[in-house]
């Protein structure tokens, strides 16, 4: 088998990790097809080479190669996950810790492999990436409650309701910005925001002998630090994801988990525009029906309550021009993907703007959290003609594609000027909409 330099190279980079390490180095040797699939994908991609690098277990994924191009339904990961931890000790918590990233890489490995063979497109792999990270967030919960459980007992409230799955836990998980909109990348963080509705003096049945009863607002308290735990942990496996939580009440000074009706109460009273604008995009990814209802209301209520025109206008633009200054790496050749004029940002604020602006006329503009359908819906509506629907997602989808292969050769999120064809046409769109001159 020949090698180019630059597969040499690649290829080097990971047997240096391996090295000592036979089982390994006989697996590739012994495995004729699994070396190809390791060349094809490290030739295809920087990334996977690290990734791989990084987490040699993964090698063990290059066996069987039809695997990798033909990742599970999206509604498999759940099942496939559960499968996979029931053979772990419940009472193993590093073990289970270590099951679910080497499951989480496993599973990326093969959304990126299907990704460089051209089954998944750049929806499709976001698709498969946040139902990945739903599932995980779920067996997390499920893993976090049961030990938190086993030393307080439960909310007794959670007695009084369907106990079956996560019905009964009483507590939920809202999902903003790339995981909100099902635009989930590789590397990407969750950002989060936990609350629960317990209702006031609710506490736990304690264990069998009565001892160690603690209130409700404690045990998801606990909840919410064994969670953080489980997922930021730093360990020879890596972390699980990189968790932000700030976009909870009062930011990294509020309390990790609240009532959902103090959320309900912070969003309308005390919360401001960009507060709204991320609320755009978010949605329940973890919870029973009754606080998912109570969630969906309070979120239709405060995006479609109606706003002074003027101070939405300025508020949007000026939160955009400070990000712009403190993010925007762009130069005289070179446009940043994501902060540059007419980039994603650009783009994803002209949406959450139009729907503070007119979702108090039509309040359905507040079913979608993701852009594309946004654009889809605002059309409905004539807030956008079909022409400018057409342009905006294109123009989306285009630069989400562009930074996207960015990601994979680990490259900067940077393209020459020339290569953005109707930047100039959203960036009239801005003006259209946004300017305050």
């Amino acid at each position: 088998m020949r090698f180019s330099n630059f597969n040499l190279k690649l290829i080097t980079h990971i047997f240096k990790k391996i090295v000592t390490r036979t089982a390994y180095l006989e697996l590739l040797f012994e495995n004729k097809g699994a070396l190809k699939q390791l060349i094809h994908l490290c030739q295809a991609s920087s990334w996977v080479t690290d990734y791989i690098a990084k987490y040699p277990i993964l090698l063990d994924e290059l066996i069987d190669p039809t695997l990798l191009n033909n990742p599970p339904q999206l509604s498999a990961y759940s099942v496939e996950l559960r499968e996979s931890m029931l053979r772990i000790p419940e009472e193993d918590l590093e073990a289970q810790m270590d099951g679910l990233r080497i499951f989480k890489q496993a599973q990326q490995l093969r959304i990126a492999a299907a990704d460089i063979a051209g089954v998944l497109d750049v929806k499709k792999v976001s698709q498969h990436l946040t139902a990945l990270a739903e599932s995980i967030i779920n067996e997390v919960i499920n893993i976090a409650w049961q030990q938190v459980a086993d030393r307080f007992g439960i909310p007794k409230s959670t007695m009084d309701h369907d106990v079956s799955g996560h019905n009964g836990k009483g507590f939920a998980v809202i999902a903003y910005g790339k995981m909100g909109g099902n635009e989930l990348s590789y590397g990407s963080d969750l950002d989060l925001v936990f609350v629960h509705h317990s209702p006031e003096g609710d506490e736990t049945t304690g264990l069998a002998n009565g001892e160690k009863v603690v209130s409700a607002s404690q045990f998801y308290m606990k909840l919410a630090q064994r969670i953080m735990h489980v997922f930021n942990t730093r360990m020879s496996s890596g972390i699980l994801y990189e968790l932000d939580m700030r976009l909870r009440p009062s930011g990294n000074s509020g309390v990790l988990v609240i009532h959902v009706n103090t959320f309900g109460q912070y969003q309308k009273q005390d919360a401001w525009t960009w507060e709204h604008q991320a609320l755009v995009r978010a949605r329940i990814v973890y919870g029973n029906n009754m606080i998912t209802d109570e969630f969906e209301k309070i979120r239709l209520q405060v995006l479609s309550q109606k706003r002074d025109a003027l101070k939405l206008k300025a508020d949007v633009f000026n939160m955009r021009e400070k990000m712009r200054n403190h993010l925007d790496k762009s130069n005289g050749e070179l446009i940043d993907v994501k902060q540059g004029l007419g980039g994603l940002v650009d783009i994803e604020f002209l949406a959450q703007y139009l729907v503070l602006a007119h979702s108090h006329q039509f309040d359905s503009l507040t079913e979608r959290c993701d852009n594309l359908g946004i654009f889809k819906l605002l059309a409905s509506f004539d807030i956008l003609t079909k022409a400018e629907q057409s342009l905006l997602a294109n123009c989306y989808q285009q630069l989400r594609d562009y930074g996207h292969k960015a990601t994979l050769q680990n490259e900067a999120l940077l393209i020459l000027q020339s290569t953005l064809t109707e930047q100039d046409k959203v960036i009239s769109l801005w003006q259209k909409f946004l300017s305050i001159n």
